[in-house]
């Protein structure tokens, strides 16, 4: 197997970049929500983007399904997913967003998402475990923990709007 990089997008999700036979540089960027942008950069300059392609997530299955993956595969990760149930996500808090300037507590977090705020980072340094009274300031990153739809709550309460 070639080398696949592997690059973490903060509030973005996941990219892996790999260097076809052919020298063609691909990237793949993963969505948190699942939607995947496939890549093909510019064998002069591999910052020039030469096309992108949106996948959601059955055009992602489908395409690995005609590119050779197993299905069993891909239904066996979705499974191990839904079992452990439990997600990661770096996401930004958006100038106009409903909680910014918001305590944790008076925001209702855990409550309405039910997810966890493990860490706030602010200006390159993390708070870790913040408390209750922590507040939410634009510019901030809170890593948050929980189950996918509660990311997603949280992160449309944060100003970020996905698109799956």
């Amino acid at each position: 197997m070639d080398e696949i990089r592997e690059t973490e997008l903060p509030g973005a999700g996941v990219r892996y970049d790999f260097m076809t036979a052919a020298g063609d540089p691909v990237g793949v960027l993963v969505h948190r929500t699942g939607r995947r942008e496939l890549f093909v950069y510019s064998q002069d300059d591999p910052d020039a983007c030469i096309s992108t392609l949106r996948l959601d997530t059955q055009d992602a299955r489908t395409l690995a399904e005609l590119l050779g993956a197993s299905r069993v595969t891909a239904q066996l990760v979705a499974l191990q997913q839904d079992v452990a149930g439990l997600g990661i996500d770096w996401v930004d808090v958006e100038s106009g967003s409903d909680w910014a300037g918001r305590s944790l507590a008076d925001a209702g977090v855990h409550t309405k998402t039910g997810v966890s705020i493990v860490a706030i980072i602010r200006d390159g340094a993390a708070v870790p475990a913040p408390g209750p009274d922590a507040v939410m300031q634009v510019g901030d990153v809170c890593v948050a923990v929980g189950r996918p739809e509660g990311l997603t709550l949280l992160a449309e309460h944060l100003g970020q709007r996905r698109s799956a």
